[in-house]
């Protein structure tokens, strides 16, 4: 399965009732991955819920996968892609057996080249605004430049075109990208309107034009 994304929607605590309306407003308004954290409410069962209306193209996986208990359940549910914040050689030894995208939490430069090399598709470095933000992952590319690196943790739309500029594959956002306001109000218009703003600013999107 393939996994070139660059913005991937992180959703944490969203209510399973909501959920459908959102990945659909969401997936039309050009995002292409969301991932739902497995210590939301009930994580498993909105999955497989919504796993086969996921259309053709688009990405369902989760996130806040700790440990190979979290991963195996995941995978159960129809998850089409695992995301850790952690590094957990065994997720990521068994995402690889299972033939699943698994983009592998790491911080510290050792960490990601541990993880790249037991076999991630992508390392998720998080928290990365506590770290520096795009500096410090321009200063990871420089021994890493093969590395596929995912940004979590402090991308805003306005520093969006920083970490891309930086050498992120991807780029993973919550409240940034659907909008606070917009989730806790449930307001799915204005919640397409940022998904889609977010997503016309990033300049990976704007080079496949």
């Amino acid at each position: 399965m393939n996994l070139n994304v660059p913005v991937i929607g992180i959703l944490r605590g969203i209510k399973g009732d909501f959920f459908g309306e959102l990945m659909q407003i969401s997936f039309l308004a050009g995002l292409e991955a969301i991932e739902i954290t497995m210590n939301t409410d009930k994580a498993e069962k909105i999955v497989a819920a919504y796993r086969p209306a996921v259309p053709e193209g688009k990405l369902l996986g989760m996130g806040t996968i700790c440990n190979l208990t979290e991963a195996k359940r995941a995978v159960d549910a129809g998850a089409m892609f695992l995301v850790s914040p952690n590094l957990n050689l065994e997720v990521i030894e068994y995402a690889v057996r299972e033939n699943i995208p698994i983009i592998a939490g790491a911080l510290t430069p050792t960490e990601v080249y541990t993880a790249w090399s037991a076999g991630a598709t992508m390392v998720k470095v998080f928290p990365c605004g506590a770290m520096g933000g795009a500096k410090y992952i321009r200063d990871l590319r420089g021994p890493f430049d093969r590395i596929r690196l995912a940004a979590v943790g402090g991308v805003t739309l306005n520093n969006l075109e920083e970490y891309f500029e930086a050498g992120v594959t991807a780029v993973g956002v919550s409240a940034s990208l659907f909008g606070a306001k917009a989730l806790r109000e449930k307001n799915l218009e204005l919640l397409g309107q940022n998904v889609k703003t977010f997503i016309d600013h990033c300049p990976k999107n704007q080079d496949r034009v």
